[in-house]
């Protein structure tokens, strides 16, 4: 089959072409309970940057090059292709999404529903992905979509739109009517975890960002107040909640500053939630004491958490703008969503 494949990490992210687009070896089944999905949408993440970057290769390669070559992809949704002789339910030609991680499902942490914290590998960053025509994974991965939902304007929903999913969901649990939501950064994670708030809670939503597109795509996608990240963010936010700051700040860039203007946006006892990552936060311990803030890290969701992602989106209550790249065309998204220039997320499709 035709994958697109890493060879050489670029710490600087400057070379023209980071990934060769050729000929590998199909997926095979090595577990009973194994499926093969044909991809029908691979979503492309700023994680993969990272991965390219080598951002993750003390937690994934610390050897440096032991993963090389890695075909990356963890943001994945097709149609059954093959299942292994265990599997019930799952019938060649399904439209499925994927959960990214592969964990075996009988450790403690996915016991207690925790999938993304139990015992497996996570396909695109430790283990061959989906920007490929097909990917192997688990079929307890495997969540059913209905047929309002088709594969490729789903597919990034299983990283990123989970990701937002979870940090959102939180927060819903105790913002109330009257309160605020600060999100920052209203681009591929961002957008989606504003029409979540928008389904989930009665909080006004406050949406920061530098760019005009994204301001604007925020304000199509639900938020209540738009704020330009122009150097006096802080100041505006204050000056929307009463100088209190705001019960919940959702930070999906984690960088360039983000997390300091995050925590200064949080009122007293509020919660400030690190979604997007890149710089580290720091702040006086003593401070924490006498404010009683919160900050809290998100990763991707439970499998759990993604088929209530799934009915969200069925419902119409949640929509991904995406464009969309041939699977060839994988370097090229990578270099602009690099740049900035990718409304919404992007999706390769074989």
């Amino acid at each position: 089959m035709k994958a697109q494949v890493l060879h050489h990490y670029d710490d600087a992210l400057t070379a023209p072409s980071w990934l060769r687009f050729e000929d590998v070896p199909d997926p095979i089944l090595t577990s009973a309970t194994d499926v093969i999905v044909r991809i029908g949408g691979a979503g492309v993440c700023r994680t993969d940057l990272h991965v390219i970057e080598g951002v993750w290769r003390p937690h994934m390669d610390p050897s440096g090059t032991g993963l090389l070559p890695l075909i990356l992809g963890h943001e994945n949704a097709g149609w059954i292709e093959e299942v292994g002789p265990e599997v019930e339910g799952l019938r060649k030609g399904d439209p499925v999404i994927v959960h990214p991680k592969v964990s075996n499902g009988t450790c403690l942490a996915c016991r207690r529903g925790q999938d993304m914290h139990g015992e497996g590998r996570f396909p695109g960053l430790d283990s061959h992905g989906g920007y490929a025509e097909a990917l192997v994974t688990s079929a307890r991965n495997i969540v059913a979509l209905p047929k309002t939902l088709a594969p490729k304007d789903v597919a990034p929903y299983s990283d990123a739109g989970l990701t937002a999913y979870r940090a959102a969901k939180k927060a819903t649990r105790h913002l109330l009517p009257g309160e605020y939501c600060v999100v920052i950064g209203a681009g591929g994670l961002g957008h989606i975890a504003i029409q979540v708030l928008r389904a989930m809670c009665a909080a006004e939503i406050i949406v920061v960002d530098t760019s005009d597109t994204s301001l604007q795509l925020a304000q199509e996608c639900g938020a209540d107040h738009l704020v330009k990240a122009d150097g006096g963010e802080v100041e505006a936010i204050l000056s929307l909640t009463r100088g209190k700051g705001a019960e919940a700040v959702l930070d999906f860039v984690g960088e360039r500053g983000t997390t300091s203007r995050g925590l200064a946006m949080t009122r007293n006892a509020g919660s400030y939630y690190v979604v997007g990552y890149g710089e580290d936060v720091v702040v006086p311990s003593v401070d924490l004491v006498i404010t009683e803030k919160n900050i809290i890290g998100n990763l991707v969701g439970t499998w759990a958490e993604l088929t209530e992602l799934m009915e969200l989106a069925h419902r119409g209550l949640v929509h991904l703008e995406t464009q969309e790249f041939s699977l060839q065309d994988a370097d090229r998204a990578l270099h602009m969503l690099h740049a900035g220039k990718i409304r919404g997320r992007a999706v390769l499709i074989p």
